[in-house]
């Protein structure tokens, strides 16, 4: 398999990793204020976005490497 094709499929194995834990944390997050807190509707819609964001510059390389790692032990080299 080429190069380009194999992070082609890393990356897209990746996404459907790390975009749902990116989206599921900023939902936990405006669930949790909308049920805790008297918080404004602006400042829930607001921290979720920022904890999505952030949760998403942080799993996206630590999926990546593992996606990699799973390619590379089943043979598949990149």
């Amino acid at each position: 398999m080429e190069h380009e094709q194999v992070e082609k499929e890393v990356a897209q194995k990746s996404m459907l990793v790390y975009l749902p834990i990116s989206l599921g944390s900023a939902l936990l997050f405006f669930l949790i204020t909308t049920i805790s807190g008297d918080y404004p509707v602006i400042a829930r819609i607001g921290g979720s976005i920022w904890v999505g964001l952030l949760s998403l510059i942080v799993a996206m390389p630590i999926v990546i490497s593992r996606v990699k790692k799973q390619f590379q032990r089943s043979g598949i080299s990149g």
